[in-house]
């Protein structure tokens, strides 16, 4: 993770000194823009400039960097202008397109270089504000980043194509300068993208040949954070130490994508269609917070293995979600952790697989866990040069609180919720675990109906059976209703107990 946030904010902040860093006259606006490309980390090059009139003109701009983990981009501009509004703002006019080149560092798999051009007609940018405090209102009908040259790790130019489109693209920034330190507030909205790819591979010893398409409506996003050089990004534990931060949200509209790969044995299709989602991600030197979301999804596949026309799956919504402390500390502190999948559909030709005569409910399936606790790191995960999988553990859990899990399908449903403390002074009582107290209480409901139905099915043994009902009866007992079960699990005097029974 360290080292893709390390990449990620370095290329970030080389496109950002392209577009972003403008000052009240044409020549601070050029100052600016150099100053904040040396402070990344970066290289940059220039073959003249020429102030006339109120325009600076600048040609011949290079803009390089190298991350420290092998990999390196650049940007070359033919002619910049910055001209004077006269009202206090400077209008920045670019190429409307531009060669980007990056290289990766070397790996088992994935490209080793990228040859792209971006182009961007009719783009709009106009900076006002003061030397230190930046404003920027950028407009775009369209942005388009079309591939040229894809290499593989053995240098060979591989039969790859693709090209992304961005539409109605409008932005605002307000940078904040102090030394080394950038301070960005922005916004920024498109009403669609479409991401557009083809190519052939005959390295494996057959012909295949794909093509996939992804198309997103309604983007929208925020981005605010104090950003530093590339130098100091090198070592995320020092950069959050030295004031990093980064608080970001994104999300989409309706998405369409499609796939289509074909080999000898034929073609394979793959469809996809979602409400919307979104993603955000913060970060500072207490905490990090990381979470996707996809709503109202549908997938269909098709192709000459599956045994039937097609394949739908769909799901109403899903999400992921994870907050917790990323450096050292001495005290416990909060974190949280959520994933979830609900009604989840296959299509009836699968359930016919098994249960031709629909013995199983078709019920939509659900999946959810979501915890939250309290512990600390007693080292800085964030640190490049720690190893979080050596023998000692890289930190301490002091409690865990099951908000809600929960596990339907089939007709069966299992509930948990209840709460752990752990004494990690205690790593003898149950084998090398901090010893837990506390109770969860366990909800079990129609398990014998769907044990039948699998029998019946011959999915289950009668032996197997009698030694999961056995099980059930060993640490259950009868619920409310018809078909089900409680169970309350605690931990207490350097036990475990259920309903009362200790076990161990």
């Amino acid at each position: 993770m360290t080292r893709a946030l390390t990449c990620t904010t370095s290329i970030a902040l080389m496109f950002l000194a392209t577009s972003v860093s403008a000052q009240v006259t044409p020549k601070e606006v050029w100052d600016s823009w150099q100053a904040m490309a040396t402070a990344a980390g970066q290289e940059l090059t220039v073959g003249s400039t020429t102030d006339t009139a109120g325009t600076l003109d600048v040609t011949d701009v290079l803009i390089a960097y190298k991350d420290g983990l092998g990999g390196s981009a650049s940007v070359s501009f033919d002619r910049l202008s910055f001209r004077d509004n006269g009202d206090g703002t400077v209008s920045v006019t670019m190429p409307e397109s531009y060669p980007v080149q990056m290289a990766f560092p070397a790996q088992a798999d994935g490209p080793a270089s990228l040859k792209l051009t971006v182009t961007q007609p009719g783009l709009a940018i106009v900076a006002g504000g003061s030397a230190t405090e930046t404003s920027y209102d950028f407009n775009a009908p369209s942005v388009t980043i079309k591939l040229d040259e894809i290499t593989d790790q053995g240098g060979k130019v591989l039969d790859t194509r693709a090209d992304m489109v961005l539409t109605g693209a409008t932005a605002k920034y307000l940078v904040q300068r102090d030394g080394e330190k950038t301070s960005l507030d922005m916004s920024y909205a498109a009403k669609g993208l479409v991401l557009n790819a083809s190519g052939s591979d005959n390295s494996g010893g057959g012909d295949r040949e794909g093509r996939g398409s992804l198309a997103l409506a309604d983007l929208t996003g925020t981005t605010k954070g104090n950003f530093l050089s590339g130098g100091m990004m090198a070592n995320m534990a020092a950069a959050l130490n030295a004031g990093f931060t980064t608080d970001a949200g994104f999300t989409f509209g309706a998405t369409t994508a499609e796939l289509e790969i074909t080999q000898d044995t034929g073609p394979t299709k793959m469809a996809a269609t979602a409400t919307g989602g979104g993603l955000v991600l913060a970060m500072d030197k207490s905490r990090m917070n990381y979470g996707t979301s996809l709503n109202g999804a549908k997938f269909t596949v098709s192709g000459a293995e599956i045994p039937f026309p097609k394949v739908e799956l769909a799901f109403a919504e899903s999400g992921f979600n994870l907050s917790m402390p990323v450096m050292k500390s001495d005290t416990p502190q909060d974190f949280s952790f959520l994933t979830k999948l609900v009604d989840f559909t296959v299509s009836e030709d699968v359930w016919g697989l098994f249960d031709p005569a629909g013995s199983l409910s078709r019920e939509p399936a659900t999946v959810i866990v979501d915890l939250k606790g309290s512990g600390f790191w007693t080292q800085d995960i964030m640190d490049p040069s720690i190893r979080l999988d050596g023998a000692q553990a890289p930190g301490q859990l002091n409690s865990l609180d099951l908000v809600q899990v929960l596990a339907k399908a089939a007709g069966a449903e299992v509930s948990a919720a209840g709460g752990l403390t752990f004494d990690n002074a205690d790593l003898q009582t149950f084998g090398g675990v901090p010893r837990p107290e506390g109770k969860i209480t366990v909800g079990i409901k129609g398990a014998n109906q769907l044990v039948d139905n699998l029998i019946a099915l011959g999915l289950l043994s009668e032996d197997n059976a009698m030694g999961f009902r056995m099980g059930l009866a060993m640490f259950a007992r009868p619920g409310a209703g018809p078909d089900e079960l409680t169970s309350e699990i605690e931990f207490k005097e350097g036990g475990l107990f259920a309903n009362g029974q200790r076990l161990q």
